[in-house]
């Protein structure tokens, strides 16, 4: 069953940059909360988009971040706030959002499922090339199966789902995401120096479940950039 109560799906193709009016007062003050850093995201992804030949993504746990789609050309978001289900009925405006800081001029694809990412979304099996983990609980271990083989899973150390993928076989660790100077590289050096963890322990699913929260490691990029090199 797909809990997505509501599919929001149009293609849009603009220029890069370009200011649309129309941008609901309720959706304006949600993106301004969501983007309060200053486009940190949008560089975050930019990273991400150098590392990698990624286009299509899968955001689970997303709330309004749509920064993915001022880099991707193909994005699908998933959340269960009813916040962003009405941020996301707002297709006008969050188009402007977009558009206003889009970085190239290919066309763009933006959806979003109301529902619960446990549960079975509407995304085929092995057709994201991403698949992003922010503050989203354990994403990788429900929604690994709608990554392609060779794809990558972007995900950070809070809420343990770094170290779920870090003892998932199907996973390789294949760039650390630095913060530096307020913005963001992928490292690819080094890697076997991360995830040890700082206390000797047993990590395993059940631990991470009970934990609810990221293991403390010896090195603590801002996130991990894995590689699907196992069957989803």
């Amino acid at each position: 069953m797909v809990l997505s109560s509501k599919l929001y799906n149009r293609s849009i193709s603009w220029c890069s940059r370009t200011t649309v009016i129309g941008v609901l007062p309720r959706t304006a003050k949600l993106w301004a909360t969501q983007n309060k850093h200053g486009e940190d995201r949008l560089r975050l992804f930019r990273a991400v988009a150098a590392a990698t030949d990624a286009a299509t993504v899968l955001y689970p746990g997303s709330f309004v971040d749509v920064a993915a789609s001022h880099v991707f050309p193909d994005v699908t978001y998933a959340d269960m706030d009813r916040r962003a289900a009405q941020f996301f009925s707002d297709t006008e405006g969050v188009e402007a959002i977009v558009a206003a800081d889009q970085v190239d001029d290919r066309p763009r694809r933006i959806r979003f499922l109301a529902g619960d990412y446990r549960e079975p979304l509407a995304v085929p099996d092995g057709s994201v090339d991403l698949l992003v983990s922010l503050y989203a609980g354990f994403v990788s271990e429900h929604c690994t199966g709608y990554l392609r083989p060779g794809g990558w899973l972007l995900v950070n150390p809070s809420h343990g789902d770094a170290a779920m993928a870090s003892i998932d076989p199907r996973y390789q660790l294949v760039g650390v995401v630095k913060s530096i100077g307020g913005d963001y590289r992928v490292d690819v050096n080094g890697l076997d120096g991360y995830l040890i963890p700082k206390k000797r322990q047993d990590i395993n699913p059940d631990l991470l479940h009970e934990l609810n929260r990221g293991v403390a490691y010896t090195k603590s990029p801002y996130a991990y950039l894995f590689q699907l090199v196992g069957n989803s």
